[in-house]
Formats: C-alpha cells, structure tokens, sequence
C-alpha cells in the first residue's frame, strides 16, 4: 500500500487528483494539508484535513506527497517535500524555471527519492487515439500534426491588466499539449514561438502557436481565450491520408459535473465524438471511416507513481521531459515584450 498526502486542498486535488487515487486499490490517502479548508468540496471519510502541515511531516507512514497548490508554490513544496525525506508528484507546470527542476532532480537523487510531474494530459482519450492511427501505418510517413487546446473565456484575459510569466497562458496550458508531443515525437530540432498578448503590450498572455520541426515534420502547438469554436483538437497528415478527431478528451467534461470514475461510462466517447480517418489505400483505393476512440485514464499517472516507488519501476515522465518542457515555456514566454 502507497500512503499519501495532498498539499492543496482546492479543485486541483479533489477534481483532478483524488478521483483517480481514490479509485486506486494499491494507495491510500492519509492527509489533505490546506492552510484555508475549502467548503466547497466533500470531505473523504477517514482522511485527515489539516491546517498543519506539520502532520504530513511528521508522519512516517506518509511516502508520497502530492503537490497541488498554485504554481507559484509548486518549487517550494516540492523541495520541501524532499527535504522531509518524502517522494513528491507535483502538478504541472512543475517548477517555473528550468533551473529549479534541474535542482529538485537532482536533490531527488541525492537523497534517492522519487519526483515526478503530474503528466495526466499524456492519457487523454483525443492523444491516445492520435498514436493508434499514427501507429496503424495508413497514414503513411506523418508530415504534420497539429493540436488545439482553446476556450472561449474573454472575461479572463479582460480582467488581468498585468503581465506575468508565471501566470500565462503559455505556462499553465501550454504545460499539456508541449508535454504530449515531447512524450511522442520527442524534442525538436528546432521550434518557433508565435506567443502573443492579443489585448495589447503589458497584459496577459492570452495566445500561442509553437512550432516544432522534426525533420520533415512538423507538429503544431496552439491555443487561444478567444476562440468561440474550438478548432479541431487534432489534425494528423500524412503521406497518404489524414485525420481529424474535433472533441477533446471528455474526463474533464464528467469531472466538472462529478460524473467520476467509477461509473463505467465515465470519460468514454459516444460515436458522434469519434475521429474521422480519411486516406488511400495502397490498391489507390479511397476510405472514410470513423475511429473508435480509445479510453482515457488519468489513473495511469497514479498507476506509475505506484509502479515506480514501490517496485522501482522506470518513471512515466522522465525527468529530461520535464526540464526540456519547462526551457520551451521559458523560451517562449520570454519572446514577449513586456
């Protein structure tokens, strides 16, 4: 049994995090540390809400602590962590420079304990099917894939008349999508950074379009506040074909209205979310066909952490991963002019 504790107890932990530890049979939660306890969400039985974080460290049953706060905080708790003699899983993104990611690992090391970046977004129902119809071979040699992430929520950027790195939205969603194609396709040999502040110099970072040459690839990276509706989540092209898969992942969709999971429709696409496969056969012949999606897991993170701390299986998200991720956001965001 994996016993662990939450820093944070807000909608990172409990939409986010807890219904897939909960759901996991091999880990138990212990602790849920908040220095201000939030009404908002129900209390699990038998776990202690605290306002000291003292009973975490305190606490040698504790063996894993899960960092879920603002990610201002993310550096701090999990060096922390660390330093207290536990393993860490933080939320994304993991630190704010590359430097202090550099330095967690190698802390981690030094005190041969386990810290990884909470990477849920690599099982994503939209992602997973990209790679079965990449690895199906109909496509042919990819040329291109472009991936979307968008809202349409002006009244964020509207209400923020400062700049921030940090605070962008290249650094807190940017984090997902630059994530799944490193894990993928692996690091580019070279990447332009479109990253702009679509209401005018000195206010948030509300757009990017990152592009990531692979040879005679390329994959798309990009996302915008104001964007009413929501280009493709995928477009795959290839050589012989392409597709095109329109809806996101849905287990965010469910959590929102607390449709968990454990209903065993939870996450799941119904046909009409299925992507589109259009390509020509070796025979020159022309299909178009819908893809059964496959089956998103946020799970499978926890699945790993478990893997990696209890029976020294490799980490899911490598640490290279990490700090390569976090030098794109900083190289990005440092193209605006402030």
């Amino acid at each position: 049994m994996l016993t662990i504790a939450y820093i944070g107890g807000g909608k990172s932990a409990h939409r986010y995090h807890m219904p897939f530890s909960l759901k996991n049979k091999n880990i138990c939660i212990k602790t849920i540390f908040s220095p201000v306890q939030d009404n908002a969400w129900e209390k699990v039985p038998g776990v202690l809400y605290t306002e000291n974080i003292d009973d975490i460290w305190n606490d040698d049953e504790i063996q894993l602590v899960v960092v879920c706060t603002p990610s201002a905080f993310h550096y701090e708790y999990g060096k922390m962590a660390l330093e207290k003699g536990k393993n860490a899983l933080v939320e994304k993104p993991f630190t704010n420079t590359s430097a202090e990611a550099r330095e967690l690992f190698a802390l981690a090391k030094e005190k041969n304990l386990f810290i990884q970046c909470y990477q849920n977004r690599r099982f994503d129902s939209d992602f997973l099917t990209v790679q079965k119809v990449i690895e199906s071979g109909v496509l042919g040699d990819i040329l291109e894939v472009e991936m979307h992430y968008d809202y349409f929520r002006p009244e964020i950027p509207e209400s923020i008349t400062s700049f921030s790195k940090v605070n962008s939205y290249l650094y807190g969603h940017g984090c997902h999508t630059i994530d799944q194609a490193l894990s993928y396709f692996g690091n580019p040999n070279s990447i332009r950074y479109d990253v702009r502040q679509l209401l005018g110099k000195g206010r948030m970072n509300d757009y990017f379009d990152l592009d990531l040459f692979y040879d005679s690839k390329k994959i798309s990276i990009k996302s915008s506040y104001f964007r009413i509706k929501d280009r493709p989540s995928f477009i795959v092209t290839g050589k012989n074909g392409s597709f095109v898969k329109q809806t996101k992942d849905r287990q965010e969709e469910h959590l929102k209205v607390f449709h968990m999971p454990t209903n065993a429709d939870f996450g799941i696409d119904l046909p009409e979310h299925y992507g589109v496969l259009t390509y020509m056969d070796d025979a020159g012949r022309y299909h178009e066909e819908k893809v059964i999606s496959e089956v998103g897991d946020y799970g499978r993170i926890y699945a790993g952490v478990y893997e990696a701390i209890v029976n020294g299986k490799e980490k899911i998200v490598k640490d290279e991963e990490t700090i390569r991720q976090i030098e794109i956001l900083e190289e990005g965001i440092n193209t605006i002019q402030e």
